[in-house]
């Protein structure tokens, strides 16, 4: 691989310059003003593709675009589907950005703007990592299939159905995905799980305006008021949740697992330093890293209600709402989730409201064989590009999609992390250290040579 080596340094700022000209695309897919924004970024991806060498295309959906690509065919390689998206989360709250989330910048090394490690600079490398094997060798030693969507942070609805259909178009021996992390600064990690999630909004209404709260307080319930009460009932203060049989089919920790965390070198004290906070808290009985990774949790995401402008205004508001999302673990099913959730909320309403549970999107957790010949493959590619053997990990986050795509083409999934911990993924100055961006690059390269060798 010496040639390919040195196309890749001979081009890294090249390589670079391209990633900055993705991530300037506003692909946000929760945002319908960014719909133009989102063909413009799904048609930059199929131009890379076939600029390449790669068949390409750009399907329509209800939703947002597709991308497929396919390369040159190797008779008698192992075919790898690589998975990943286009699409970015909403930039808000702007005022908190250093730098404008469209207009990247490298400071210190990193690479600042919205979609840097989630999802484009870490896709990216899957691509530009073909083109240094078609460029030096005229061949991949693999054949390799791409699949890029721009509704991941909105569930992937589109592109469930998509795979449900073209099974055999995408049929392949291992599906790749890098949207996840290393476990630290230059310590890779090969991710065997991933946390499930089921989304909601719950809505309460109550008088059918807002009213004074001297005039009316006291005689009617308070929206807010009711709602809080039902949040704060989900939980205990034990950290368990409260959803009727919302343990029952949780897959638990083995020993062997808990003994693996365990050695990780996880510092729960520089932990809480790098997010703020003098404490972590969760459900009793597990450490912050098994919580974060293999626990089934609660979250409160957004509430709105009543007043929010300058100074007080004594109203009680005709109406409250909150986004709230549960991580699922393996075997837990988010539409049994749901209905618990259903009739847990019901349970606490307070009279003199209406409660409504709006459900949104959802998908069960998955756990990967750490005996599969293609986590061997991986773990090597990652050992040559990062100077350092991997650990295993599970991951707190959900890729609803992966999930699908394991089920639907029983293949076996590398999950395969370049990010870090610290990059502000879905948050106000999103980075990718560029390290990291062509540590990835090189890896990926090193797979493919790895995976035609099983």
């Amino acid at each position: 691989m010496a040639a390919i080596e040195t196309y890749l340094n001979e081009h890294s700022e090249a390589f670079l310059k391209e990633l900055f000209e993705l991530l300037r695309i506003p692909s946000i897919s929760a945002d319908p003003d960014c719909a133009n924004d989102m063909a413009t970024a799904a048609r930059w991806v199929a131009d890379k593709l076939a600029a390449i060498g790669m068949k390409s295309e750009v399907i329509p959906t209800k939703g947002h675009p597709i991308v497929y690509g396919e390369s040159p065919k190797v008779d008698g390689a192992p075919t790898v589907l690589v998975y990943g998206h286009y699409d970015v989360q909403p930039v808000d709250p702007l005022d908190q950005w250093v730098s404008p989330p469209f207009d990247p910048e490298v400071r210190q090394g990193r690479i600042y703007a919205r979609g840097a490690t989630d999802d484009k600079g870490q896709m990216l490398t899957h691509l530009l990592s073909a083109q240094a094997w078609l460029q030096t060798e005229g061949r991949l030693p693999v054949n390799l299939k791409y699949l890029i969507e721009g509704e991941e942070e909105v569930g992937s609805e589109a592109l469930s159905a998509y795979v449900a259909e073209n099974t055999e178009k995408l049929a392949c021996d291992c599906i790749v995905v890098s949207d996840s992390g290393q476990f630290g600064p230059g310590q890779p990690a090969i991710t065997y799980g991933l946390r499930g999630i089921t989304c909601c909004e719950i809505v309460v209404q109550g008088p059918n305006r807002d009213l004074h709260s001297g005039s009316f307080g006291g005689s009617i319930t308070n929206p807010a008021l009711a709602l809080a009460r039902i949040l704060s009932g989900l939980i205990g203060d034990d950290g368990k949740v409260q959803v009727p049989g919302f343990y029952d089919d949780v897959v638990p920790l083995t020993d062997l697992e808990r003994k693996q965390m365990a050695e990780l070198p996880f510092d729960e004290t520089q932990y809480m330093g790098q997010v703020g906070v003098p404490d972590t808290w969760g459900e009793a009985g597990f450490t912050a890293l098994e919580r974060r990774w293999a626990r089934p949790t609660f979250e409160i995401n957004g509430l709105t209600s009543g007043y929010q402008g300058t100074g007080g205004k004594t109203i009680i508001p005709a109406r409250a709402s909150a986004k709230i999302s549960f991580r699922l673990v393996p075997n837990q099913s988010p539409e049994t989730i749901n209905e618990g959730i259903r009739a847990m909320v019901e349970k606490l309403a307070l009279p003199g409201v209406k409660v409504e549970v709006r459900g949104m999107h959802g998908a069960p957790g998955l756990l990967v064989p750490l005996d599969s010949p293609y986590v061997a493959a991986a773990s090597k590619a990652l050992e040559h590009a990062f100077g350092r053997a991997p650990v295993m990990t599970r991951e707190g986050g959900s890729i609803p999609v992966v999930a699908t795509l394991h089920k639907q083409l029983a293949a076996d999934t590398l999950l395969l992390g370049w990010g870090q911990d610290d990059d502000n993924a879905h948050s106000p100055n999103e980075r990718f250290l560029v390290e990291d961006f062509y540590r990835g690059i090189r890896a990926s390269a090193r797979l493919w040579e790895e995976i035609a060798q099983i």
